[in-house]
């Protein structure tokens, strides 16, 4: 197309204004008989459309520069780069959905202030100059006329400039800096939607200089547009912008308006745009600009049911073709209905229709089912109404009444927690609209509680959650637009304490409390791993950004396991399988880019530095609070690869336990690497075989039985594996042995004295560390001779392999392994709940414990028994 216009300077105006619009005749022409024809898609049409806006705005602006350049020289900015103007297309230009008779909107940006270099016209002596803003701003006029300004050859383009910063009030082009300090001071939720397809058609590619000023105006656009948390208080916003906009149909009689009416483009796309402000700060994918590409990603995230994705994107299309048939009629921006006999026959049949009526119930049938699917997404929830109203809005004698008549146990306590709530400085201090979500939330959570096995502690702890968001207007958005969301939080906090603190220190979490498909699906692990590259990629070049990536999958993913174990769908066992897995993705993905960020590297290709895991990682029995006891070694010849992976190492450390705005992804504990806390951060697995082999105490030959590889390379994955295999089945005499283990465990059990007269399940005699010790002993005593103990697969299966080899009595194995079962059940349970000390009657626990003291006995005092 842009081969039919003349280059700039070459031609005069009159003949730029005709060459321009004997292209859009051509172009109309062509593409109107391919339509109609069925030879072209809806997304032909639009891009083609799209294609001559995009061509005639540049064609316009060269023209119109060129004539400026030639009077007053080339605008340059202080540093003396030369400028030229970014023409940004808004709406459908934006998104390249342009249709047959559409304005086009437009705003008119400039780098930065300045002024032209001077030109020498008609040979005057002195130069003249203008300021970059008066250049541009002539510039963007006569881009405008020619474009707009009817001829006897039509026109090309209505253009409508009414969505720059002030409207119709602003200046006609302003800067960068200008535009950013708009959207900080002045800018307004509509024109957050506003700018959602907004998109530079014209302006400077990078000019070798360091400067991209198309790049800059995203960087100014996609903050203001997106933002970082999940923004839910859009959607009340955009609710309220359709409002006006419904009043407005209604008041201008526009029902048979298939854009604006009910049913309409419009809602199809604020569906769309709605849940992209929501989301698209946080998920990039959702940051596109065409419609008909955002919905199926919404589907893909579950935000939208499949089906209406599917039902409004086929909607979309026909909607749009209709638009363009109406269109076809006079060449008019028209979006109504016909009411003309023969018009209405003319657009059936183009439609492919064999009459009006059944295209008009086409037209029905369509709009009927956006509207029911738009209902569903901007339904607004009911203020008030619970019967617990007059519990947080009554005084203490009301409330407490009422809280009694739904089932609290301590309704006066309650009631005046509540009257705190309200008294307090940090409720007073609440914006006017986060105080009436406010006021409709806690009634709502009241009733929620009411449900609970424990009223009063789930409302306590539901009103901490709520203060400690209520300046979040978000998240107090995303409870009101979601009751079931609100009801999932009540019976979650209710059930765990920790869970209550879990969610009230990272609130981003309530957002995965929207879908039970999501909540309670079984983790796909391959595919988070999978998807976490991808986030994390997307944010390169941002160290904070990535730490707070990986921070807020790791939460998302454990509140996901929460809600699992809470509803009772793991076992204790298979949930720390979860745990430990999902520890190591978040390890290698973490050391992945430690590695990519570290300065000086002496290789290229990946490191070769494996991270062991120990303890409760190591012997995957992680749990939702654990450290995870690491310690890394190497297998590089390099020199200088002592000290790079020692740096590696230390900056890995750093990204695993610093805090930032999502808070610490884990607690670390390096002290089992050889010679403990004074020995090096990182070892070479020679040394580290050395050490094992010469100076390692028995204490440490019993961790390396929890010891695996978790992370890393590969091949010294293997390498440390063969080395604990070589120590572990190393022969060992049997009574200095277990001298060994008794004393270790007689130091511990000092370590942890238990005056409370409760039954201490990890260190009392008879509890867990009684077990994990006698297996220890197994493997280290016998190895030798059975090398399927040196398998790390949890306490439970090593029992029962010690019995199959004769090492055991089966039923004592079994005894023990039910023992160690229950000990982690309750265990569990109890720190869920907030327990300082996992203790618990000793009468609940009795037959348990004496299993464990037979198999102390059996295998500690009885050992010779296995020579």
């Amino acid at each position: 197309m842009r081969a039919a216009l003349p280059a700039p300077g070459v031609t005069g105006e009159l003949a730029m204004r005709r060459a321009l619009r004997l292209l859009r005749q051509r172009v109309m022409l062509r593409t109107m008989a391919r339509d109609l024809a069925g030879s072209a898609t809806l997304a032909e049409v639009c891009s083609t459309m799209s294609d001559l806006a995009e061509i005639t705005i540049a064609a316009a602006q060269d023209w119109a520069e060129a004539e400026l350049r030639a009077k007053f020289g080339v605008p340059r900015d202080p540093a003396g780069r030369a400028q030229t103007l970014i023409v940004v297309g808004m709406g459908k230009l934006g998104g390249r959905e342009l249709n047959v008779s559409s304005d086009i909107d437009l705003v008119f940006v400039y780098p930065e202030e300045g002024e032209t270099d001077g030109g020498d016209p008609a040979g005057a002596e002195e130069l003249r100059r203008l300021s970059t803003h008066e250049f541009f701003a002539r510039a963007g006029r006569k881009l405008i006329s020619l474009l707009n300004d009817p001829t006897e050859d039509g026109f090309v383009f209505r253009v409508d400039m009414r969505l720059r910063p002030d409207g119709e009030a602003g200046a006609l082009a302003l800067s960068l800096d200008a535009l950013e300090n708009y959207f900080v001071a002045h800018g307004r939720e509509w024109e957050r939607y506003a700018w959602i397809k907004a998109r530079a058609i014209t302006g400077d590619a990078p000019a070798g200089d360091g400067r991209d000023p198309l790049a800059e105006l995203e960087a100014i656009r996609k903050p203001f547009v997106y933002r970082k948390y999940l923004d839910y208080a859009t959607l009340a916003a955009m609710r309220s912008l359709h409002a006006q906009v419904r009043r407005e149909v209604a008041r201008r009689e526009l029902a048979d308006h298939i854009k604006l009416g009910p049913g309409g483009i419009r809602e199809i796309e604020f569906i769309a745009q709605a849940l992209q402000l929501v989301r698209g700060g946080r998920d990039t994918a959702l940051a596109v600009r065409p419609t008909l590409e955002v919905l199926p990603r919404l589907a893909e995230r579950r935000l939208l049911p499949e089906n209406a994705a599917t039902d409004l994107a086929a909607a979309y299309d026909f909607l749009r073709r209709l638009e363009h048939r109406l269109q076809y009629l006079d060449d008019a921006q028209t979006h109504r209905l016909p009411g003309d006999e023969a018009d209405r026959a003319l657009i059936a049949g183009m439609c492919g229709f064999p009459d009006w009526a059944a295209c008009s119930a086409k037209i029905d049938a369509v709009r009927e089912c956006v509207t029911a699917h738009f209902s569903a997404v901007f339904v607004e929830n009911e203020e008030s109404g619970t019967p617990l109203d007059i519990a947080w809005q009554g005084n203490l004698e009301e409330a407490t009444l009422a809280l009694a008549v739904h089932g609290f146990r301590d309704p006066q306590a309650t009631a005046a927690r509540l009257q705190a709530t309200r008294a307090s400085q940090r409720y007073a201090s609440l914006p006017t609209d986060s105080r009436k979500r406010f006021n409709a939330l806690v009634p709502r959570l009241a009733a929620a509680a009411a449900g609970t096995p424990n009223p009063d502690a789930t409302l306590a702890r539901g009103l901490d959650l709520m203060e400690a968001i209520a300046r979040r207007a978000a998240y107090l958005a995303l409870l009101a637009e979601h009751r079931e969301a609100l009801d999932r939080v009540a019976r979650m906090i209710g059930a765990a304490s920790w869970a209550a603190e879990f969610v009230t220190r990272h609130p981003l979490l309530l957002d995965e409390l929207l879908d039970d498909r999501v909540l309670y699906a079984e983790p796909d692990w391959p595919a988070f791993s999978r998807e976490l590259t991808a986030q994390l990629a997307t944010a390169d070049g941002d160290t904070e950004r990535q730490m707070n990536v990986l921070r807020e999958s790791h939460q998302s993913q454990v509140f996901r396991l929460l809600a699992q174990d809470l509803a009772g769908l793991l076992s204790v066992e298979k949930l720390a399988d979860h745990l430990s897995l999902l520890a190591d993705i978040l390890l290698e993905q973490t050391l992945a880019l430690c590695w990519a960020q570290l300065p000086r590297p002496h290789r290229d290709t990946p490191p070769r530095f494996a991270i062991v895991a120990y303890g409760k990682l190591g012997g995957k029995e992680l749990g939702y609070v654990s450290d995870l006891d690491i310690i890394f070694v190497y297998q590089d010849e390099d020199p200088a690869a002592a000290e790079v992976y020692a740096r590696l190492a230390q900056r890995l450390n750093n990204w695993l336990t610093s805090r930032t705005s999502a808070g610490q992804l884990f607690d670390t504990d390096l002290r089992l690497r050889p010679s403990g806390a004074s020995g090096l951060l990182v070892s070479s697995i020679e040394s580290f075989e050395r050490y094992q082999e010469s100076d390692a105490w028995v204490w440490e030959h019993q961790a390396l039985t929890r010891a695996r590889f978790c992370a890393g390379d590969a091949e010294s994955g293997r390498a440390f594996e063969a080395v604990r295999e070589r120590v572990l089945r190393s022969t060992r005499d049997l009574a200095p042995l277990a001298a060994d283990v008794v004393a270790m465990r007689q130091k511990m059990h000092a370590a942890h004295p238990n005056d409370s007269g409760l039954f201490d399940l990890k260190h009392d005699h008879g509890g867990m560390i009684d077990i994990e010790f006698a297996v220890q002993f197994l493997v280290l005593a016998h190895a030798h001779r059975f090398p399927e103990l040196v398998a790390n697969l949890g306490n439970i299966a090593l029992l029962r392999i010690a019995s199959d080899l004769g090492l055991l009595p089966g039923d004592l194995a079994v005894r023990s392994g039910n023992a160690y079962r229950e000990f982690r059940r309750l265990q569990h349970a109890l720190r869920l709940n907030g327990a300082q000390f996992a203790r618990v009657k000793k009468d609940a626990v009795e037959v348990h414990a004496e299993a464990v003291c037979l198999l102390w006995d059996r295998v500690l005092l009885t050992h010779s028994a296995g020579d």
